[in-house]
C-alpha cells in the first residue's frame, strides 16, 4: 500500500512559492523548471500542479496536461542545448529510485557519448541555473 499524498513536500514549495526555483514554463496546470542537482547541462523539471504522489495515483486527466508539457520542453531542451537526444525519466515509489513524492517528470538533455552525472546532493550554480532557464524561456516563448 503506498503512502497518502504529502502537502509538504518540496515541489509543493516550489508550487506555492516557499522555496525558489528557475521556472521555465507555467500553465493553468504544469510548472517546469530547472533541476538544481542537473544529470547534465538543461536538466528540466515538469511537475503538476495538482496533487499526486506518484503516477499511481494521479487523475488521468493530469497526466495528459503533464506529458503534453513534458513533450513541449523536451523540444525545447533539445533545441537549446544541441542535444542528440532527450531522455524522459519518471519514477513511482522508494523501489523505483523516487525521492520527492509529486509527481514529477525529468527531462534530460543528452550528447552522444557524455554520461549522465549521478542525481547527488551537489547543487549547481544558481547562475548557471539562471541562464539556463533563460534560454529555455525563450525558446518557450
Amino acid at each position: 500500500m503506498t503512502s497518502a499524498y504529502d502537502d509538504n513536500n518540496i515541489f509543493a514549495k516550489i508550487l506555492r512559492g516557499e522555496i525558489p526555483s528557475h521556472r521555465i514554463y507555467e500553465d493553468q496546470y504544469t510548472v517546469a523548471f530547472m533541476d538544481v542537482m542537473p544529470q547534465a547541462p538543461g536538466h528540466v523539471l515538469v511537475v503538476p500542479k495538482a496533487p499526486s504522489r506518484n503516477i499511481l495515483d494521479a487523475d488521468p486527466t493530469t497526466l495528459t496536461q503533464a506529458i503534453t508539457v513534458v513533450q513541449k520542453v523536451a523540444n525545447a531542451v533539445k533545441d537549446v542545448f544541441d542535444a542528440d537526444g532527450v531522455f524522459i525519466a519518471q519514477f513511482n515509489e522508494p523501489a523505483a529510485g523516487q525521492t520527492v513524492f509529486h509527481l514529477h517528470f525529468h527531462v534530460i538533455p543528452r550528447h552522444e557519448g557524455t554520461a549522465l552525472r549521478p542525481h547527488s546532493g551537489k547543487m549547481e550554480d544558481g547562475a548557471v541555473l539562471a541562464a539556463h532557464a533563460e534560454k529555455l524561456r525563450a525558446a518557450l516563448a
